[in-house]
């Protein structure tokens, strides 16, 4: 959703400047810095980013540069006055004389020198609603860019997990007569082989790896690895979507990780969370 978009509106007495940003966000926010004549339209200029750019933390810029003809400022003699003889009054208390410098800094008090008050022209808002067109397209676009770069790098991702996880099942396969060997020589420990109840063993043996297995989990994590990518290949964007798949993909890898009994294959596991982290670190870029 981070992106930046510009436009330059050229008009007889002026130039106006748009600019455009955005970061990532849950929501659409806009945030406006225009002048003051142009905030009638600010609803108009929401709503339209938010039909271009549907989502994230908008920030829009407008700022004019006025040329010597259109510029308009006026001194409001009145304020002047009143400030001219408070100051004078203030100097005879202190004995101080009035210098030639009371007047400049007269002339920064905000109320004595007045923008003359624009009215905002239709024509003139027709050819900046063109700049903002072009603007948020500007930005649109270099979003799309950003996003066909994050929809490849997701895919390889998916289909790095989808690799790990194929190379689980030798290990799995393997577990069993690992767990049989095991219990067969803890209990030789502690007791006779001659006195070793091996159907008995053998049920135990089940018992326990039926508490670790982990089928379920596999075909689980392998259905959601397809939805994320039937969702990334949508025409529309799905970036909540793919960030629900995201956890439950999440939680499939911890519940293998908690039931596999194995190193080998919670390397595997920690790598595939690796690749999962990662295309979490960008979910909030995708609309």
């Amino acid at each position: 959703m981070t992106g930046f978009g510009k436009a330059v509106v050229v008009l007889s007495n002026k130039t106006i400047h748009i600019e455009i940003r955005s970061v990532n966000s849950k929501n659409f926010d806009f945030y406006a810095r225009i002048p003051q004549h142009y905030r009638e339209k600010e609803p108009e200029m929401r709503k339209l980013a938010q039909k271009i750019l549907s989502r994230g933390k908008i920030e829009l810029s407008i700022s004019e540069t006025q040329e010597e003809s259109g510029s308009a400022v006026s001194i409001n003699a009145h304020a002047l006055k009143k400030h001219f003889q408070a100051l004078n009054l203030v100097a005879q208390d202190l004995g101080l004389s009035p210098s030639a410098d009371l007047l400049g800094a007269i002339m920064r008090i905000p109320d004595v020198l007045v923008a003359d008050q624009v009215s905002l022209d239709e024509l003139e808002w027709e050819k900046i609603n063109d700049g903002l067109l072009q603007a948020y397209h500007s930005m649109d676009d270099f979003r799309q860019k950003e996003g066909t770069a994050l929809k490849s790098d997701f895919k390889d991702r998916i289909e790095n997990i989808r690799s790990y996880q194929k190379e689980i099942k030798p290990f799995e396969e393997n577990r069993v007569e690992h767990l049989r060997l095991k219990f067969e020589k803890d209990l030789a420990s502690v007791i006779e082989q001659s006195k070793i109840d091996y159907n008995r063993l053998e049920q135990e043996i089940m018992f326990y790896i039926e508490k670790l297995d982990i089928t379920e989990e596999q075909v689980r994590l392998s259905q959601h690895l397809n939805y994320f990518t039937d969702v990334l290949n949508e025409e529309e964007s799905q970036g909540k979507k793919l960030n629900f798949i995201g956890q439950e993909i999440g939680r499939e890898l911890n519940t293998l990780g908690s039931k596999a009994n194995n190193a080998e294959i919670q390397k595997l596991i920690v790598n595939m969370k690796d690749e999962l982290e990662k295309i979490k670190e960008q979910m909030l870029n995708i609309l």
